[in-house]
């Protein structure tokens, strides 16, 4: 990057990137209910679940790991498919590091907050220090937001009983299916999610819970391996 990158935000420009930072923020920390509720439901205690939202901090891992406790599945199922679906949190990970420039404790500090919406703010902003505030500013309105609603939903699931009941559950797998829809435009990827799709159908009445995922989520990094051929032009 050039010198030009790395000079102080102006106001403005700092105002913008915590607005947008924000509203990624508490609309990512909302789905933290779902997930709260869900645990419950699952069979895990109000504490298990704060605990899984504080040290694990992994929305679509932490959704795993009660899945596949809530139908079945034995703990290394749940740790296995926890496990594929955080191994893109590394990827990131090379990513931050770039424009992060961390050591010691906040280095540890911005690896748990290595998530999605934290790397995407992050990488889109044009100068460095805006690629920092970005970061730092979705990743902690995350998990401030996140492990609040968290409780929430756990204590309301805990309270009502059976939160499956009242259909939130479902809402868990239709955020899912909301934040998916629009990576799936390109051919590669809706095919990808067919196979995938398709390979957990076919295997779930035959195998125990959440191993469908993991090979489900095995068929789809084998199709990302696949080389792909160039169009001549």
């Amino acid at each position: 990057m050039s010198e030009a990158a790395d000079a102080p935000l102006a106001d403005i420009r700092r105002r913008a990137v915590r607005r947008q930072a924000l509203s990624v923020g508490i609309a990512t920390g909302a789905y933290g209910i779902s997930f709260g509720a869900l645990s419950v439901a699952s069979g895990l205690s109000i504490w298990q679940t704060q605990a899984l939202s504080l040290l694990l901090f992994s929305g679509g891992s932490q959704f795993a790991v009660v899945g596949v406790l809530g139908a079945g599945g034995g703990g290394a199922a749940a740790v296995a498919t926890s496990t594929l679906l955080g191994v893109r949190n590394g990827l990131y990970g090379l990513q931050t590091s770039r424009f992060l420039g961390v050591a010691g404790w906040r280095r540890l500090a911005a690896a748990h907050l290595t998530i999605d919406e934290s790397t995407a703010v992050g990488v889109a902003q044009p100068e460095r220090p805006a690629q920092r505030l970005g970061f730092w500013v979705t990743g902690i309105a995350v998990f401030l937001g996140w492990n609040l609603m968290t409780l929430v939903g756990a204590v309301v699931g805990n309270a009502i009983g059976d939160p499956r009941t009242y259909g939130l559950d479902a809402a868990a797998a239709a955020a899912f299916a909301a934040l998916l829809w629009p990576r799936l435009r390109g051919g590669d990827a809706a095919a990808t999610a067919v196979l995938a799709a398709f390979v957990a159908l076919l295997t779930s009445p035959a195998l125990p819970a959440g191993v469908p995922v993991i090979l489900a989520a095995l068929a789809a990094v084998a199709v990302g391996l696949v080389p792909r051929r160039r169009v001549a032009r």
